[in-house]
């Protein structure tokens, strides 16, 4: 029995990440980057401690806007960065934060589940 989700076409998937970077519905992209259901951007973040509310600037101006914004930290998870999460939830989107391969794969379950999701990714090798 398949029991692989089916996911519009349309739809922004991530099919590989690795210590250089991300593979997303078959385009190579080098680097960190946010992943949002319908587009993909580079995101010049290398390290945790340089995300802040600017640094998401695209998630917030994202429409529809996501109700999750997962944050993949790198090779390793990383303690709740309450003040980012108290700010996104302010505006109207939950923060969960996690390594980037527990990220990766949350992100395509829940895009596969139809839910307004979006992930701001750091890379692996950074």
């Amino acid at each position: 029995m398949d029991i692989t989700p089916t996911i519009p076409s349309d739809r922004q998937y991530i099919q590989r990440y690795d210590a250089a970077g991300f593979r997303i519905m078959g385009v190579e992209h080098l680097g960190s980057v946010i992943v949002l259901p319908e587009r993909t951007l580079p995101w010049p973040i290398s390290q945790l401690d340089a995300v802040d509310i600017a640094a998401l600037q695209a998630v917030l101006n994202a429409a529809p806007k996501p109700e999750l914004l997962i944050l993949g930290c790198g090779r390793r998870g990383a303690p709740p960065n309450i003040n980012l999460r108290v700010t996104l939830k302010a505006r109207g989107i939950a923060l969960e934060m996690m390594d980037t391969g527990a990220a990766c794969r949350t992100y395509n379950v829940l895009l596969g589940e139809g839910r307004l999701v979006a992930a701001a990714l750091i890379v692996l090798g950074a």
